[in-house]
């Protein structure tokens, strides 16, 4: 008996739910699961807090809420190399926080969702 199994069995004989049929109870569970948690959105919001889970992400995000700004502005006011400056820009391009727009050979980025981080903001998340 796995111990998926094995616990199962223990759930039915705790009186949680009624016991006539397990692998119903499981399909159940598993529906539900499927239902309020599924995997592909909840790897989509992982992804988005771990984009926030970076203090120089943080940083880069209220620097542009002050203001769009170039990669080389960016890399000036937090001390980053053009590499690592790139990288957490792409970080939060990827979950949407950031957008650019290219204007001749420059390249600026600003927040793409101003409300969203004006509610981000009101919450003390940034």
């Amino acid at each position: 008996m796995s111990k998926f199994d094995e616990r199962l069995v223990r759930l039915l004989s705790s009186k949680t739910y009624p016991p006539e049929d397990a692998s119903k109870y499981a399909a159940e569970l598993k529906h539900i699961a499927k239902e309020v948690a599924p995997i592909e959105a909840c790897d989509k919001h992982s992804r988005f807090f771990k984009a926030l889970a970076d203090k120089t992400r943080l940083r880069i995000l209220k620097l542009l809420e002050f203001r769009k700004m170039c990669v080389c502005e960016i890399m000036v006011a937090l001390g980053l190399t053009q590499p690592t400056a790139s990288h957490h820009l792409r970080v939060l391009e990827n979950v949407k926080l950031v957008k650019y727009e290219k204007e001749g050979k420059w390249v600026f980025y600003s927040i793409a969702d101003p409300k969203m981080i004006e509610n981000m903001s009101k919450l003390n998340i940034l």
